[in-house]
């Protein structure tokens, strides 16, 4: 298991083109950028709640090609998080997250305490949709894992992702909330949700 540290480490994978860094950059700076640039990796900071104290948001956006397998295993042994990202208008987006599921599984031993979410992501190309929202359901059953749709070019889902992938994690209280900073309204609505609350 990762050490605890002051990093809250998320990892984003993915194929190519599924829009990876549209949805980190998205969240991050709150941008859009239409053209497409392959990544490499990249890493951006936010600063979070994490029991109780502040502590870093650290999110890995990982390279779409299999040409940096061991980037791909040192992302997955930091890792205290992950996010699988495919594209509602590609089948083949999905099943190549399928080596990349199983080899969390190898790395990691027993997920069931791991935040994981599946992701379909580019929700707002429904006209070229080759996946129906049932078929990703269906993985994240069968893994056990949580599923989203999201659109990063709307803005759709894009901050509950993560702050649904922080609701996973058990093993401590993780939050986009800064403690100190919250309306009644919040206040109320963390006592009926429980753990976390979105800024």
């Amino acid at each position: 298991m990762p050490e605890q540290s002051n990093d809250y480490r998320v990892v984003v994978f993915g194929a190519g083109g599924v829009g990876k860094s549209s949805l980190v950059l998205r969240f991050v700076k709150g941008t859009f950028r239409e053209s497409y640039i392959p990544t490499v990796e990249d890493t951006y900071r936010q600063v979070i709640s994490c029991d109780k104290s502040i502590c870093t948001l650290q999110i890995t956006d990982t390279t779409g090609s299999h040409q940096f397998p061991a980037m791909q295993r040192l992302s997955i042994t930091k890792g205290h998080a992950f996010i699988l990202v495919y594209s509602i208008t590609s089948k083949q987006s999905l099943e190549e997250l399928k080596p990349i599921f199983e080899q969390i599984c190898q790395i990691k031993g027993d997920i069931e305490n791991i935040p994981i979410m599946l992701v379909g992501n580019k929700s707002d190309e429904m006209n070229i949709r080759e996946l129906e929202s049932g078929d990703g359901e269906a993985l994240a059953k069968k893994w056990k894992c949580a599923f989203m749709e999201t659109s990063a070019k709307t803005n759709h889902n894009v901050k509950e992702l993560f702050q649904e992938l922080l609701n996973l994690e058990k093993r401590r209280t993780v939050s986009l909330q800064i403690d100190g900073k919250k309306s009644k309204q919040q206040k109320r609505a963390e006592k009926l949700k429980g753990k976390c609350v979105v800024m």
